[in-house]
């Protein structure tokens, strides 16, 4: 939107703001401070989220510059804001004079070094006593950060920290989306995603200084912190669950198809075959819809194209998709009917259900592959055909 205003100061420090008359004022003049004392060319933007108690006044004539973003939420506001940023570099951080803005010294050094993200660590910094509750603290933070570092591959020890540096440029490459309180979480996680170089510097955290009740939800942003993440991780939320039923499925074929096995005086036979094939069935499922999410993911700019995208993407695939579905189709007629044969050499009547259910289950098995296969093709087709229409 606002790309060509980049450049023409070396800072932006980016606050969100939302009813914050009570600190805001102080806060700009932090950071006026802090733009002085490192002998900063920069600007102070606020990118006011509808506040109703005049804070957008309030910055005016602190000497902030404005802009007015309509559409509510946290991500939303600093979405704008970076947008519309005239720095090179953005610093953001919270409106609430729980970040010392006048001590963004660390950040202008690590950027000016050549990080494209510059990461506060409350944790390894200072957490003055009541900035931080002890749930948010002892369980919330840690556990949302080992779940980012895992899916991620990140090294970051405070995910939702919310005072970072970035190169403005680089941000706006990630086509950033999230309007609520998961902005946090997207950031960081599509820098990794885009293998941007980041670090962190550790930063004081101080008791907020309004009277109100912040915006923040404890369990509700927490949810969708952690429902983002995945959303973001295919890798980990389809592939490798749906590899491992598959691995598990395959070899308990392999291994009960001769006859039952027998394993510390356990029998392993045609209820364990059964398992091992609904196993089968449900990873290949799952794997289907990984490759599907993930392209769709790809091609809307959720997240960025990678080798395997653009592998998926190839219109043969629809092909062979729909080839191999209708070969796995035709295949699981033979075991079947072997199975209808077994039991007409006993005249329709009883039979060993040991002997026909080992060539029934995965007969069947076989044929809902087929069926997977085949309709998955389709749906990656149409996908596919998306991407070739209107994005590419």
């Amino acid at each position: 939107m606002m790309r060509e205003l980049a450049g023409s100061v070396e800072f932006t420090l980016l606050m969100p703001c939302l009813n914050e008359a009570e600190t805001l004022e102080r806060c700009i003049q932090k950071a006026q401070h802090g733009l002085a004392a490192a002998g900063i060319e920069g600007e102070v933007l606020i990118a006011d989220n509808g506040s109703s108690d005049g804070s957008p006044v309030i910055a005016e004539q602190a000497g902030a510059r404005v802009v007015h973003v309509p559409q509510r939420g946290y991500g939303a506001a600093l979405n704008a804001g970076i947008h519309e940023a005239k720095g090179r570099y953005v610093i953001m951080g919270d409106a609430d004079d729980s970040y010392d803005w006048s001590q963004i010294a660390p950040f202008v050094e690590k950027l000016r070094a050549g990080y494209a993200l510059v990461m506060g660590t409350r944790l390894k910094g200072k957490i003055f006593p009541g900035a931080m509750p002890a749930l948010h603290r002892w369980l919330g933070n840690p556990v949302l950060t080992a779940i980012g570092n895992l899916l991620f591959g990140t090294r970051i020890s405070d995910y939702h920290c919310g005072m970072r540096g970035f190169e403005r440029s680089a941000v706006l490459d990630f086509n950033l989306q999230t309007s609520g309180m998961e902005f946090a979480t997207e950031l960081v996680a599509k820098a990794s995603l885009h293998r941007v170089s980041m670090t962190e510097v550790p930063i004081s955290y101080h008791p907020d200084g309004r009277t109100r009740r912040p915006h923040l939800r404890t369990w509700r942003d927490g949810w969708r912190h952690l429902i983002f993440m995945l959303l973001l991780s295919p890798t980990w939320v389809f592939f490798a669950p749906g590899l491992l039923l598959m691995i598990f499925g395959v070899i308990g074929n392999l291994l009960l198809l001769p006859g039952p096995l027998v394993i510390g005086g356990v029998t392993f036979d045609v209820h364990t075959l059964l398992v091992a094939n609904m196993s089968l069935i449900i990873g290949v499922q799952v794997v289907l819809l990984g490759i599907v999410g993930h392209t769709f993911s790809t091609s809307t700019g959720i997240l960025p194209r990678t080798r395997a995208s653009r592998w998926f993407g190839r219109s043969e695939l629809l092909s062979i998709g729909l080839a191999l579905g209708v070969l796995l189709i035709f295949l699981s007629l033979l075991p079947v009917l072997h199975s209808v044969e077994l039991w007409a050499q006993t005249d329709f009547g009883p039979i060993d259900v040991q002997v026909v259910l080992r060539w029934l289950i995965p007969g069947l098995a076989l044929g809902a592959l087929g069926m997977e296969i085949f309709f998955g093709s389709f749906m990656l087709g149409l996908v596919n055909f998306y991407n070739l229409w209107h994005v590419n």
